[in-house]
């Protein structure tokens, strides 16, 4: 039986194969009218087997009679087997065949006394009893396993294969590739099966094997190579942690019962020596020959290869000096038929020869080493540094887990676990595993108050529950343990503030930073930059940001060389408020493509939030949306509930730009209610921002300056309270449509003390914009002007199109129309190119009253198809977000009386009769291809 065939699980195994089945169908139709004979090969678990089944089926499908036969590894090779599979069935068709072919075939099947006839004969026989037989029913022999047939009956079917024209017979054989010899010679139409493309394996995979986390998907994909049959069997020999990504994957993947059958027969026939240096090999893993043949010098050298390559298993490449395995499961094998001492003893030879690459050496000493040994724990764990420099987070993780286990010190043992854990918690999106070592790790914990211990836990608490105040509490006081205890403090105190400095962050709270400083006092000038940079632009930008600009810049240029996630990551969130996303864009694309590889999967959530937010800021806002989409995804798929806030800000800003309301409300009040019994006032203050934004939108100008003076007084760019500067000008704006001059007047003041223009060309419009937004005497057209001039103005859309409709209506008050109207032809013309709604109708409304109607093609100019008037559009619109008739004609200077005609008029138009359809009504009414 083939050893592919015995092998194969329940599933779809002829995905894509559509163009293979093409070519047996039509062999299967033709040759089973007129005769014929075709072979099919292929490597061992390619899906010949299947293929056979399905051409079986045809037949049977068209009104053929099937015969099957296979060879077999286990059949004796006296005799012949083969033929008795084949003539067995056919006994009743003996009669109509001449006496002597009769007996003849009779006495093989040993059914008959007599000698067995000689080879010719029975070939000649087999021929005539086929062809007899077709004549009432076509006949389709399928002859699976070829290579493995006894020679006799494989004489005698390529006897007959050969003249079958005209017959109604049809064979059709199937073999290993390299394995026939008897059918290699017999000259007939060969069909070769290959591996399925990387796409169809993906399907494969995917359809057998859902559940599988990206990593293990991408290792089993690459191991694999399109072997239907490894596809099918390798994700059944991981663990649910594996599959999930949840634990690390072996160096070499597991083999099944059936993937293990594939290359095992030619394996065992292989000398002792020729073994020896493949398991050298295969562990080494590069393919490179050099440390290999140091390693087997005592073997013999590389001449003990030339067995494995006459058996097909190898190729030795003479020009590159470097061997490659037939297949990756052939790898596989040599490792899984080995035994553990003669891994250890390989392991050990190649840590012998590996004297130059000392991080290499680290881990075949870790692999050979069986029992604890902090000699070769300490070097492995410097080899995890190594690899997290290098940007290989995974393996980082995997080296520090297993110089945790060869630790024979309890503390260094739990260190190492505690560090694992959260590196691949915070880097990988293994979040599970801070759960297994807090939780499991409990019958030896280090030291009490151990520093990593209390990073591992922090992180943990923010990450799952939220509870920052929890997360501080026992930060902090690990933190002042450590600082108590030991003189010289190291990365490791470093990177304890780091995650002391995300919980203060997320805590929003002046009183949580206090300790923070003080620790950060303690560092002094040993502080690591980027540290430093994080302190001084995420949690006071408004009083340091400045005099750090300089170093900021320098650390992002040179980004573009790091590929160290944690780096690229704490970089691009330095840069954030500060507005230096743009520049981080390329390394961010970088960490997250790897996320999506299985690799640095929880930085790869923090680089999709970031990229969202630097789309958004450029107007891409359907890109901003994408990338938001995907975090979101992610954080849910690796439970990363901490982590997904900043994109449902992302998703909240992007509804009130457009004047989704109802999806404002929705999002904010999640982070309400998820935030509030938390205290997490970061998440508290992403939802002011939203509902500031979404109110300046619906002109509810009261309502925009509480939120916004929700996360910044007026006349206060509050220190430990980065988020006050995305909404300076919304608060400006606010405060001055509000008639709160003196209120908006301290704030642009305050703006200007910070010296914000000097931080980003972003700040440095908002802040001109904003001075000119205050200004009333003669000057303020002028400063507009300066504000929409500025170098890079144009890097930010929104902010800019609003300044320029602002300037609009203080030269529309001051009757200079035609200026005005030029104003508000680009702010216009930006709105709707981003689909910003809400401004679009204002825009739109105030170049009318300025006797130009809106451009034909643009979302103003297709309200007319409603045939709404610019009042009744902002009427409606501000109905439409809940506000009452009294709320709209006070914020319009109407009466509610107004108001209500104003509606009367309205609901016939856009086709509805109540206020509840309204939004759905004017959505509709607006919708236009095209997203910006």
């Amino acid at each position: 039986m083939d050893d592919a065939r015995a092998g194969r699980r329940p599933g779809p195994p002829l995905l894509g194969r559509d163009a293979d089945l093409q070519v047996v169908h039509a062999f299967v139709e033709t040759s089973t009218r007129c005769g014929g004979a075709m072979l099919l090969s292929g490597e061992p678990g390619v899906g010949k087997s299947a293929l056979v089944d399905a051409a079986a089926e045809r037949a049977e499908t068209i009104g053929a009679r099937v015969l099957r036969m296979s060879g077999s590894d286990h059949g004796t090779v006296v005799g012949r087997p083969g033929l008795h599979q084949l003539l067995a069935p056919l006994q009743n068709e003996f009669a109509r065949l001449p006496d002597a072919v009769s007996t003849g075939l009779s006495a093989v099947l040993g059914s008959a006394d007599g000698p067995a006839p000689g080879p010719l004969i029975v070939a000649n026989a087999t021929l005539q009893l086929l062809r007899r037989a077709a004549q009432t029913q076509p006949i389709l022999v399928v002859a699976d396993d070829l290579h493995l047939l006894d020679r006799p009956t494989a004489d005698v079917l390529a006897f007959a294969a050969r003249r079958l024209t005209a017959s109604r017979v049809a064979v059709l054989g199937a073999h290993r590739t390299g394995g026939l010899s008897t059918f290699g010679r017999a000259g007939l139409p060969e069909h070769e099966l290959g591996p399925l493309s990387r796409i169809w394996a993906t399907r494969l995979l995917e359809a057998v094997a859902p559940e599988l986390a990206p990593r293990a998907r991408a290792r089993i994909l690459a191991e694999a190579e399109g072997n239907p049959l490894a596809l099918l069997e390798l994700p059944a020999v991981l663990t649910s942690g594996q599959r999930a990504d949840h634990q690390p994957l072996p160096s070499i993947l597991p083999l099944g019962a059936g993937l293990q059958r594939l290359f095992t027969d030619r394996l065992a026939g292989l000398p002792r020596p020729t073994r020896d240096l493949l398991l050298l090999v295969a562990l080494h893993g590069s393919g490179e020959l050099g440390v290999p043949r140091d390693a087997a010098r005592q073997a013999g050298g590389l001449d003990a290869l030339a067995p494995a390559e006459r058996a097909g298993l190898v190729a030795v490449h003479g020009s590159s000096g470097r061997l490659s395995f037939r297949h990756p499961l052939v790898r596989s094998t040599v490792v899984e038929g080995s035994s553990a001492v003669e891994r250890r003893r390989a392991h050990s030879a190649l840590a012998g020869a590996l004297t130059h690459q000392p991080e290499r050496q680290a881990w075949h000493l870790a692999e050979a080493t069986p029992q604890p040994d902090e000699l070769v724990a300490a070097r492995l764990e410097d080899s995890a540094r190594v690899s997290l420099r290098h940007g290989d987070v995974v393996l980082a993780v995997d080296g520090l887990s297993r110089a945790a286990q060869l630790s024979p010190a309890v503390a260094d043992r739990q260190r190492r676990l505690d560090e694992a854990a959260y590196l691949a918690a915070d880097v990988a999106g293994r979040l599970g595993d801070l759960t297994g070592v807090l939780g499991d790790a409990e019958g030896v914990r280090a030291p009490a108050g151990s520093l990593s211990t209390a990073v591992a836990q922090a992180y943990l608490l923010l990450n799952t529950s939220g509870d920052v105040d929890a997360a501080h509490d026992v930060l902090v006081a690990a933190i002042r343990r450590h600082a108590a205890d030991h003189g010289e403090l190291g990365p490791s105190f470093a990177e304890a503030l780091h995650t002391l400095l995300l919980i203060c962050f997320f805590g929003g709270r002046s009183e949580l930073w206090v300790p923070f400083d003080a620790a950060l006092s303690r560092l002094g000038p040993a502080t690591p930059t980027s540290l430093l940079l994080a302190y001084r632009t995420m949690v006071r930008p408004g009083a340091t940001a400045a005099s750090v600009i300089d170093r900021l810049d320098a650390e992002i240029g040179r980004l573009g060389h790091v590929v160290d996630p944690i780096t690229i990551v704490r970089s691009a969130m330095a840069g954030f408020y500060v507005d230096r996303l743009s520049v981080c864009r390329d390394a961010l694309l970088r960490v997250l493509d790897d996320g999506r590889r299985g690799g640095a999967v929880a930085s790869a959530i923090d680089a999709a939030m970031l990229l969202a937010f630097d789309h958004l800021g450029s107007g891409e806002w359907q890109r901003a949306r994408q990338y938001a989409d995907e975090g979101l995804a992610s954080c849910a798929a690796h439970g990363y509930e901490l982590l997904a806030w900043p994109g449902r800000l992302a998703l909240a800003l992007l509804a009130a730009m457009r004047g989704d309301d109802g999806t404002v409300r929705s999002l904010t009040e999640q982070m309400t209610v998820w935030a509030e019994p938390r205290r997490v006032g970061i998440v508290l203050c992403y939802a002011r921002h939203a509902r500031t934004l979404a109110a300046l939108g619906r002109r509810d100008f009261d309502a925009a300056f509480q939120e916004a003076a929700g996360i910044s007084p007026p006349g206060v760019v509050t220190s430990h309270a980065a988020h006050a500067l995305p909404v300076a000008l919304d608060l400006v704006e606010a405060a001055v449509r509000s008639g709160r001059s003196a209120q908006a007047l301290a704030h642009v003041a305050a703006m200007e003390d910070a010296d914000l223009p000097s931080i980003s060309p972003r700040l440095a419009l908002v802040t001109a914009g904003a001075r000119a937004m205050v200004t009333t005497d003669a000057t303020a057209s002028s400063l507009f002007e300066r504000a929409a001039g500025l170098p890079g103005a144009d890097r930010w859309p929104f902010e800019l199109a609003r300044i320029r409709l602002a300037h609009g209506e203080l030269l529309h008050r001051r009757r200079d129309v035609t200026r005005a109207r030029e104003e508000f032809r680009a702010a216009l013309g930006i709105f709707d190119r981003l689909g910003a709604h809400p401004w679009v109708v204002r825009a739109a409304s105030e170049l009318r009253s300025a006797g130009e109607t809106a451009p034909p093609g643009t979302l103003g100019a297709a309200q007319a198809d409603v045939r709404l008037t610019a009042q009744e559009l902002e009427v409606a619109a501000m109905a439409a977000s809940g506000l009452t008739n009294k709320q709209i004609g006070d914020r319009l200077y109407l009466s509610h009386r107004t108001v209500g005609a104003h509606l009367y008029r309205i609901f016939p138009k856009l086709g509805i009769t109540s206020r509840a359809s309204l939004s759905d009504a004017l959505r509709a009414a607006r919708q236009r291809p095209g997203d910006g």
